[in-house]
């Protein structure tokens, strides 16, 4: 129960990933209130890291800022070595 749980949680949190960069994309091409790097950040760290890299070479989004760059893949990395570990090493 607790891996599918867990299944189900990354694969929302990473569709909320993908979805907040293409919002954001959308708001910054109409130059309104956009969404904080911070909020982008905070999504990927709780597991949509997967769904905000993908919103970002997808829409072309935040690739110029090194942090996001650098920094988003590492915390795909990081989850995906939590996820292998949790589901195959339990």
């Amino acid at each position: 129960m607790r891996k599918e749980f867990s299944m189900i949680y990354f694969l929302i949190i990473h569709c909320i990933g993908f979805i907040i960069m293409k919002i954001d994309k959308s708001k910054a091409k109409h130059h309104l209130y956009r969404i904080s790097e911070k909020a982008l950040f905070t999504v990927a760290i709780i597991g949509g890291s997967l769904g905000v890299w993908l919103g970002m070479y997808l829409f072309h989004h935040k690739t110029k800022h090194w942090y996001f760059v650098w920094g988003i893949p590492i915390i795909v990395i990081i989850q995906m070595i939590i996820i292998y570990k949790l589901h195959f090493h339990l």
